[in-house]
C-alpha cells in the first residue's frame, strides 16, 4: 500500500498524468477531435473514390459518342430533343401527381 501511494505522489507521475489528461481531453487536438476529423477525413475519400468513377464513367460515355454517330444521333434526341428536317418530335411528359377525381355532375 505504502507503494502504491509513493509511487502516486512521485511529482514525475503526476507531471506524466497532469500531461496526458490534458491533451487528452482539454487541448485543442483532444481526442474527440481527432475521432472528428478522421470521420470527416474517410467521408471526403469516400466521395473522391465515388466522383473518380463517375468520371471514368463520363470518359467512358463520352468516347462512345464520339466514336459511334449513331449513339450521338441518339443522345442528341434524347437529351437536347433534336431533329432532323421534316420531323415532328412529341414529348410525352408522365405526371407525378395523383390524378384528381371529376367533379360530379349537378342534376
Amino acid at each position: 500500500m505504502k507503494k502504491v501511494v509513493k509511487v502516486l505522489t512521485n511529482k514525475y507521475f503526476l507531471v506524466t498524468f497532469g500531461f496526458v489528461c490534458w491533451t487528452v481531453f482539454f487541448d485543442q487536438n483532444d481526442w474527440m477531435s481527432l475521432k472528428q476529423r478522421q470521420k470527416e477525413l474517410n467521408a471526403v475519400k469516400d466521395n473522391i473514390a465515388y466522383l473518380n468513377t463517375e468520371i471514368d464513367r463520363m470518359n467512358a460515355e463520352r468516347e462512345g459518342l464520339m466514336s459511334d454517330p449513331h449513339k450521338l444521333e441518339k443522345y442528341a434526341r434524347e437529351h437536347y430533343r433534336m431533329k432532323h428536317e421534316g420531323e415532328d418530335v412529341y414529348v410525352i411528359e408522365q405526371s407525378t401527381a395523383e390524378p384528381q377525381p371529376a367533379p360530379a355532375a349537378q342534376k
